[in-house]
């Protein structure tokens, strides 16, 4: 696996830390893209979904308060599917179901050692294809037209 990039504001700051930590101890090279101190969520999520789309890292961790934000945020950047993380099942179908890159993690809505058996889930699980490749591929469509509207509009 190529390396893992992990972000956050200043609300997840202190969860984005343990989970980077966490990740080093289990022997995966992470690139911390900071804590995003002096930046709102949106420039945090942008600067890493922008990497995992250009292909400089094939997942990423983003942290917010909620994960709401940092999700759909993401979720913007063309080629990137993020999911927000409440539970161990749920990371495990954001990889299996959906191929998701990107898990957002809410530092105001989660304990820290269950984010961390989250992220475990979630980086153990692969995309299963099978059933769930003709799904995504649509979801390539859906933004593929989106794009096709706005840029027709933009025009």
């Amino acid at each position: 696996m190529s390396t893992i990039a992990i972000g956050s504001d200043d609300a997840g700051a202190a969860m984005k830390d343990v989970l980077r930590d966490h990740l080093i101890a289990q022997g995966y090279e992470v690139t911390d893209y900071g804590s995003g101190e002096q930046e709102d969520y949106p420039d945090v999520a942008e600067r890493v979904a922008v990497a995992v789309a250009g292909g400089e890292h094939e997942r990423a961790v983003l942290v917010c308060g909620t994960g709401i934000g940092m999700a759909i945020t993401a979720n913007k950047v063309p080629g990137v599917r993020a999911a927000q993380i409440a539970d161990a099942y749920s990371a495990e179908r954001a990889r299996k179901s959906n191929d998701a890159q990107i898990a957002c993690f809410g530092a105001r809505t989660l304990g820290i050692e269950h984010a961390k058996v989250c992220l475990d889930h979630w980086i153990a699980s692969e995309f299963a294809g099978g059933r769930s490749l003709p799904k995504v591929r649509k979801i390539q469509e859906v933004e593929q037209r989106g794009l096709a509207t706005y840029e027709e509009k933009s025009a």
